[in-house]
């Protein structure tokens, strides 16, 4: 029984031995004899050259080559900054997922959180938008992920500086999602959907009671309930109005 212990246990070794082996000659392979920081820095010249994708390549080896090395860490980290710098943003947000799910805990991983964040709060951004467009006018699903993205980091990690710069941007954000209910109940308004543009005043009011918005949904809100000739909520509408905003102008318009 010993003799066949000792010769199972041989075998298992040579087996052992030959998949590091193995291992080890693939890590070559991937590495060419490169030490960690030695692959990182050459990745770093490739995305200062401006070739991402093969910068993102030689992170990927250095992952699998050395995958608890601090520096394979930060190439991680790298990754979902060189995708998002390059408005990649499904690519950043993918990664950043990976890298939380991998590293919940870290040191870093707050900066992983925040990347997610402002990734998806970019994709609905435009470059006219300084100019003539309004991204509240637009699909704003990906600027409600954004929202949830920072209030994650904020929860997860509330003493961080990215959950301070965090904050900062659920202010834009909230605003930017308020004026899309606003927008949304002028097209009810248009349509004669009083009820609807109602309930879309309604919710702006109770969920963004202290963004610029407010002032016009009460505004308009009061104007759906003369068309519904709902009088006595019409002037109380108007008295709350007067009363929390009495320098207020109407800057929409309901005209077609």
């Amino acid at each position: 029984m010993r003799f066949l212990f000792v010769v199972f246990f041989s075998f298992s070794t040579l087996f052992m031995s030959g998949c590091w082996w193995e291992n080890e000659e693939v890590r070559e392979s991937i590495t060419r004899g490169l030490t960690p920081l030695e692959i990182f820095n050459e990745a770093q010249l490739q995305l200062d050259a401006g070739e991402v994708d093969n910068a993102i390549k030689v992170f990927k080896n250095l992952q699998a080559a050395y995958p608890s090395s601090k520096y394979a860490i930060q190439s991680r980290l790298e990754t979902i900054y060189a995708l998002y710098d390059k408005e990649r943003y499904d690519e950043s947000i993918e990664e950043a997922d990976a890298y939380i799910k991998l590293f919940p805990n870290h040191f870093s991983t707050p900066y992983a959180y925040y990347l997610r964040g402002i990734a998806a709060e970019n994709k609905s951004k435009s470059i006219l938008d300084q100019y003539i467009t309004d991204n509240a006018e637009r699909d704003v699903s990906t600027v409600v992920d954004a929202f949830n993205y920072y209030l994650d980091l904020i929860n997860k990690f509330p003493e961080s500086k990215y959950s301070t710069e965090a904050k900062d941007n659920l202010v834009v954000i909230r605003n930017i999602i308020a004026r899309h209910e606003l927008v949304v109940a002028i097209f009810y308004t248009k349509r004669q959907a009083h009820i609807g543009a109602i309930n879309r005043c309604k919710y702006i009011i109770e969920n963004f009671p202290n963004t610029p918005s407010v002032p016009a949904a009460l505004h308009l809100m009061a104007y759906n309930y003369d068309k519904i000739s709902a009088a006595k909520l019409a002037e109380d509408t108007r008295r709350v109005l007067k009363a929390s905003y009495p320098k207020y102008m109407p800057h929409y318009s309901i005209e077609d």
